[in-house]
């Protein structure tokens, strides 16, 4: 059992040095080598878990935009109506965005490079299915415009993005007005 949690550590140890890296030097400035330092592993530990280095953030963005998910559709139902379900779902994820910072930033970096393979992407879209299928239904309603979910999405989760970026500097401090605000401007931008 020993065994297993410091194999367990070893990896999110790993998952952890891989983000913080990536955020900060992006993804080819970070090399396998700095991984595992920043790990406190040896380099060979890292293929024990993932083939490459391509395999290691593949892996690292699916984990965490699964977290990411989990945590946006929390408490979240399908049967709750759309205005409803929408704020409740936009609101979660602005807090993780703010909460969990560090992960958010990475999904950023690789929603908008070319860093994570295709088919990895596709598979991080299938996380946000609760929210394509809110926007469907409010689009069959009439009470959501009948837009791309990718527009749907630039014009109400990506703002949060520079939002958090922004903070993150230390040029804009988000309180609750803000947010309110915020989610009351992607609402406006999106409904009918």
């Amino acid at each position: 059992m020993a065994k297993l949690q410091k194999s367990i550590e070893k990896r999110n140890a790993l998952v952890k040095a891989t983000i913080s890296l990536v955020n900060n030097n992006g993804f080819h400035a970070t090399p396998m080598s700095k991984i595992a330092k920043m790990a406190n592993v040896s380099p060979a530990t890292i293929y024990l878990y993932f083939d490459n280095k391509q395999d290691l953030v593949n892996k690292v963005y699916i984990e965490v935009k699964s977290a990411f998910t989990a945590y946006a559709f929390k408490n979240y139902s399908s049967d709750i109506p759309v205005i409803a379900g929408f704020e409740l779902i936009w609101k979660r994820i602005a807090d993780f965005k703010l909460k969990e910072m560090e992960e958010a930033m990475f999904l950023a970096q690789c929603d908008n490079t070319p860093m994570i393979d295709e088919a990895i992407r596709q598979e991080g879209l299938v996380h946000l299915q609760p929210l394509l299928d809110l926007w469907e239904r409010g689009q069959n309603e009439g009470i959501i415009k009948p837009l791309s979910p990718y527009l749907l999405y630039a014009y109400t989760v990506n703002p949060l993005s520079f939002l958090m970026l922004m903070q993150q500097r230390g040029a804009f401090q988000l309180n609750n007005r803000h947010l309110e605000e915020a989610y009351q401007a992607a609402w406006d931008s999106i409904s009918i």
